[in-house]
Order: structure tokens, then C-alpha cells, then sequence
């Protein structure tokens, strides 16, 4: 359910634009362009792409009013005036796409509240991928004093050390990097440490 909402979320745009274009060329770039950041924004919710999805959830509706507009811009140029009709589909495209913003923003202020918090643990994707011959043996999120964290124990299966895991995964420091653009303004450092059996990889907040 969730995944088709997000799909119709992002072709909205996409489908406002058609009910209010009058020119085949004009229509169809940016009909295209929508299209392709509907695309873009679907990759990222199904995790096809690797970026913060509220992030990317504020920028596509904050850009594609402003691509719409554009469009109707143009369009007022290379065309006369447009029909009685035509109004009242351009108010309604404006009022729809200024009402999807508007809770977008919303819920992209409440999500950061929420982040502020730091009640949850990094995301699964912040742990490297694990090379062919590393394996996981067990994983698992907790909370202390200095935050939420993921750990991820992992074991060779070629028989190396453990300091040799730790530099095949090129971990022997810990590495930060931003988690988000915008609305989630944390670090997320990634490490590793011998626990006398395994490796212990970890994420956590900084």
C-alpha cells in the first residue's frame, strides 16, 4: 500500500501538468522532465537509489511546482490566449501542487523532530556492503548514552585473521559522513572492532 501511494505521490506532478498543457513541444519536455524526476524519486523509495528519501521527498515537490510554472511560462509566450476552460484547470493544478508541498514540508519538520531525538538506530545501508568471503553471522540495533547504533558481526570464510577482515573492509578507522542533505543533519560513523571471535562492524550516530 505504501509503495503505491509513494508511485502516485510521485507522478502527481506529472498528471497536474497534463490537464493543463496546451503545446505539444513544451508539453512534452516538461511532461518528460517530470517524468524523470518522478523516476528518480521512485528509485529512491524502493531503494534503488542511495539518498535520504525525506530529503529527496522535499526537493522533488519544492521543484516541481517551480518546472510547472516554467512551463505554463513558456507555453503563455508561443500561444494565444488560452480558453475560459483553461483557468480554472490552471488554479486547481496550483492549489493541488501547493497542498502537496505544504504537507511535504510539514512532514519533513516532523521527521526531523523525530531524527532530533535519535531513537533509532542507523539504516541497514549504512553498514558497507560485505565483500565474497566475508559473511554475517548475526546482527542487531541497540541505544545507549551516546545514541542508537547497528551492529553487524561478520566472519571470513577463507580463513583470515581478524585484522585481516578489518583492512579488507578498510575499516581499520572509523569514517563519518553526512546521513541526509537537509532534514536529517546527523553524522553517521561506520567502524570495526575484535570482539576475541569475530569482527563487529558498526554504524552509529556521531
Amino acid at each position: 500500500m505504501l509503495t503505491i501511494l509513494g508511485i502516485l505521490f510521485a507522478v502527481a506532478p506529472a498528471v497536474v501538468w497534463m490537464t493543463i498543457a496546451r503545446t505539444r513541444g513544451i508539453g512534452f519536455a516538461i511532461g518528460g522532465a517530470l517524468l524523470a524526476g518522478a523516476g528518480l524519486l521512485i528509485g529512491v523509495q524502493q531503494g534503488w537509489i542511495d539518498a535520504p528519501r525525506a530529503d529527496a521527498h522535499l526537493v522533488y515537490t519544492a521543484l516541481a511546482p517551480l518546472l510547472v510554472a516554467c512551463g505554463a511560462g513558456l507555453e503563455r509566450r508561443h500561444e494565444n490566449t488560452p480558453p475560459p476552460e483553461w483557468i480554472p484547470r490552471r488554479n486547481g493544478a496550483i492549489g493541488f501542487l501547493g497542498v502537496q508541498f505544504a504537507l511535504t514540508l510539514v512532514v519533513g519538520l516532523l521527521y526531523a523532530v523525530m531524527l532530533s531525538e535519535g531513537s533509532d538506530a542507523p539504516p541497514a545501508r549504512a553498514v558497507p556492503a560485505l565483500p565474497p568471503g566475508i559473511t554475517m553471522v548475526s546482527e542487531g540495533t541497540g541505544c545507549g548514552s551516546g545514541g542508537c547504533y547497528r551492529l553487524v558481526e561478520v566472519a571470513s570464510e577463507d580463513g583470515l585473521t581478524r585484522p585481516e577482515i578489518i583492512r579488507t573492509l578498510d575499516l581499520q578507522k572509523e569514517t563519518c559522513r553526512p546521513s541526509g542533505w537537509l532534514l536529517d543533519w546527523r553524522d553517521v560513523c561506520v567502524g570495526a572492532n575484535d570482539n576475541g571471535r569475530n569482527v563487529v562492524v558498526y554504524a552509529a550516530w556521531s
